[in-house]
């Protein structure tokens, strides 16, 4: 597909939509998607900006492979300075959406400004429209979807939306497209929710050709078969979706348990992506229904669950009976071991909460953890709570909190807020498990270093999607690393988050650099683009995303002390497996990446790192 060449600016303050050329030239230093989203966000809105003020951008962004016949592309990103951690903010969904975005001819879409009130903007190829959206305020995502195709009467049209959670502040609310694909971190919903803008719907009907078309079919067809043919994209995703990975995690002593405190949870087997398969003693019916691919995709790693009927938390609701999206290994880690629940309907249940009305999942399971943490210690009360018990392992706190936090209603606001503010507000920030101040994922640092690493210089807080370690320390993908060990995990790291934006900003899933290299990715990108898109240029081109997103973050007021971990991480021993009596080194490996990246020891890029990369 390449570039269109064409941006939708939306003014919402003025109620005003105008298209613009794409600017050329940041399009072939950034790509598209996540780095050249971000080249606009730098270059349109102060660092220091209040992330939920008018003054905040908000861009929907797609690369130059989305809508393509490239496998998996379907991507679209959400940037803008992030609530969560005031720093950085890309959040990246699959479905469909993105790729309807492209074939109605747009490469971006910048909202700037506020709403009067609230508002959905409609895109029909070249036309675009504020529509008013009074009625779907405080509507959740599962019924403004439904309700905008059934008003322009297409159902072929594609939306993406924000629930209560958005609308309500919930500091991690994401957006969510085709009902349970999610640009799902770091609070880009809460952004849009501030904007008074409840939904993008969109509809297009144009083609579009690569630069090479022969060559582009050519790259995508040999790709397929190398996806087709590799053990995790080919058989252990299409099977298991990433739920492959919790008896594997668990196994190797990296399972984060009962917010951090233990290494392996005893439960696992339980929520496994296997257990998703084995027929319920209530029903003989699976958890799992079927999986599902996103536009484009080969892989089809979703995930689509049905709730045994019988289940306490649906009894009463009749609606949750249909097939939806089900738990992920991210979602199934947060929500159950992470606060110590072993039922696996209970996370499916707490998941479709999360899809319904656009929050987290990560985020919430998490600071649940945390919240049953100071319960725990007496910290919080059953005053503070409204009478819930929040114990370790309670399915009922669980299900309520999920619940309450959507509507926030009663404690469910204090869960909103995130674990590093509700761990600061009960006198006890240590046991928020986060960096700069988003809640770490489902891979415990002291048993897999090289993820220490990669949490505390991500730059949008704790992630594991910057930077996937797991591939080569666990899996052995492209080569095995031993987990356990720091020396080259610098290195590591670095090669894995300059490849990784490229791979964003391409349009591609990440999943696919399971089977790729970059030596698959490159004659893709080549044949649909102008210009110079080598191995070589594109992993400039990733490392000059990287630098310009740490020079937003350092704008923005972050320093080298952000680039740390949670002091239980440094201080406190793993307790069982293979990396009992291990702590994450960190120290040892953090100077030898600002070292690598041609950083000061203060973590800032040298005049030489910038002028190298243009910057």
């Amino acid at each position: 597909m390449g570039w269109h060449g064409k941006i939708l600016r939306v003014d919402l303050s003025k109620g005003t939509c105008k298209a613009e050329d794409l600017n050329q030239e940041w399009a072939r230093n950034y790509l598209g998607q996540r780095g050249l989203a971000t080249k606009y966000l730098c270059e349109e809105t102060d660092p220091k900006v209040d992330p939920l003020s008018p003054d905040n951008k908000l861009i929907f962004a797609t690369g130059p492979l989305t809508g393509s016949m490239a496998s998996t592309g379907g991507r679209y990103s959400v940037i803008t300075k992030g609530p969560l951690t005031n720093c950085i903010a890309c959040s990246n969904s699959g479905g469909y959406w993105g790729a309807e975005l492209k074939f109605a001819g747009w490469d971006m879409v910048i909202l700037e400004g506020k709403s009067k009130k609230p508002v959905y903007l409609f895109i029909s190829d070249d036309e675009a429209t504020l529509m008013p959206a009074d009625d779907l305020w405080g509507k959740s995502v599962w019924e403004t979807e439904p309700t905008i195709k059934a008003r322009l009467q297409d159902p072929q049209i594609r939306v993406t939306s924000i629930g209560r959670a958005g609308e309500n502040g919930v500091l991690y609310a994401g957006i969510i497209n085709d009902l349970h694909r999610a640009a799902g971190r770091s609070g880009v919903g809460a952004v849009m929710g501030s904007k008074n803008l409840k939904a993008i719907a969109v509809r297009g009907t144009k083609g579009d050709k690569p630069h090479d078309p022969k060559a582009f079919m050519e790259a995508t067809v040999a790709g397929k078969k190398v996806l087709a043919e590799n053990a995790v994209t080919g058989q252990g995703l299409p099977t298991y979706g990433t739920q492959v990975l919790m008896n594997v995690i668990n196994e190797i002593g990296a399972m984060p348990t009962r917010n951090w405190r233990e290494v392996q949870f005893d439960g696992a087997a339980a929520i496994s992506g296997e257990a998703m398969h084995e027929p319920r003693k209530s029903d003989g019916k699976a958890n799992l229904v079927t999986n599902q691919a996103c536009f484009g995709c080969t892989i089809a790693c979703g995930r689509i669950s049905k709730i045994d009927e019988e289940h306490f938390t649906v009894k009463t609701k009749p609606e949750y009976w249909h097939a939806s999206g089900g738990v992920e290994y991210e979602a199934a880690w947060a929500l159950g071991s992470d606060t110590g629940i072993d039922d696996l309907e209970a996370l499916t249940y707490a998941n479709y909460l999360c899809n319904e009305d656009g929050f987290d999942p990560i985020s919430f399971g998490a600071t649940v953890a945390a919240a049953m943490e100071l319960y725990e210690m007496g910290a919080i009360t059953d005053k503070d709570t409204g009478g819930i018990e929040l114990k370790f392992g309670s399915v009922e706190a669980l299900t309520t909190l999920t619940e309450l936090t959507a509507k926030g209603e009663g404690f469910g606001k204090e869960i909103g807020l995130g674990s590093k503010r509700l761990c600061e507000k009960y006198g006890h920030p240590d046991l928020s498990m986060t960096v700069k101040g988003q809640e770490f994922p489902a891979y415990d640092a002291r048993g897999i270093q090289g993820m220490g690493l990669t949490y505390a210089t991500s730059n949008r807080g704790a992630c594991h999607l910057r930077s996937y370690t797991v591939a080569s320390e666990v899996m052995g993908i492209p080569e095995k690393t031993d987990p356990l060990v720091t020396d080259g995990k610098a290195g590591l790291v670095m090669a894995f988050q300059d490849a990784t934006a490229v791979v964003d900003s391409s349009g591609l899933c990440v999943f696919v650099t399971f089977a790729w290299s970059m030596e698959d990715i490159a004659p893709q990108i080549q044949a649909a683009c102008e210009g110079d898109w080598s191995v070589e240029n594109l992993l400039l081109t990733g490392e000059r995303i990287w630098n310009l997103e740490r020079k937003y973050n350092l704008s923005a007021g972050m320093t080298a002390k952000d680039d740390t971990l949670p002091k239980r991480l440094l201080k406190e021993a793993a307790k069982t497996g293979p990396a009992k009596g291990k702590v994450n080194d960190l120290g040892k490996m953090l100077p030898e990446y600002y070292e690598l990246r041609g950083w000061t020891t203060e973590g800032v890029p040298t005049n030489e790192t910038l002028d190298r990369l243009a910057l």
